[in-house]
Parts: structure tokens; sequence; C-alpha cells
């Protein structure tokens, strides 16, 4: 019994340690780099400086996505529009 409490004990103080070490709440901000601040970014490690490009990588694309989205649909409507056209002037 003492031996089972232990060990429940010993879990739970790991638990707690992982979840210390977890930023769970802290808000991800997509911080941008341009000439006047280039010394911060130098002053990034190698990870942090990965990561940035990474999550920047990830918002460009989403945008990206977006931006074809709203393109295939205007020419959907365009096309649409010059086929009744055709269709009326036959």
């Amino acid at each position: 019994m003492i031996l089972f409490l232990i060990l429940i004990l010993i879990y739970l103080r790991n638990f707690l340690k992982l979840n210390r070490k977890k930023n769970f709440y802290g808000a991800k901000k997509l911080i941008t780099f341009k000439k006047s601040n280039l010394n911060n970014w130098m002053n990034l490690t190698k990870k942090e400086r990965y990561n940035l490009s990474k999550q920047e990588s990830i918002a460009y694309l989403d945008k990206r996505k977006l931006l074809l989205d709203e393109i295939r649909k205007e020419y959907k409507k365009i096309s649409k529009g010059n086929s009744k056209e055709n269709f009326n002037k036959k």
C-alpha cells in the first residue's frame, strides 16, 4: 500500500514538472523582423530562428490558399457569365 502511494506521488511530481516546462497559456505571436530590428533576429538562437521561419512559412501558405480560393471563385463567376452570353448570342 505504501509502495503504491509512493509511486503515485513520483508520477504526480514528474507530471507537474512536465507541465511547468510547457508554456500552455503563452500567446503565440508571429514576430516579423525588418532591417530596423536585425540585431534582435541575430540574437535569437538557431532553434528560435528556425521556429519563426517555420511559422512565417505556414502563415504565408494559409494566405496563399485563401487567395487562390478567391481567384478560383472569381474565375468561375466570369466563365459562367461568358458562357451564358455566348449561348444567348447563338
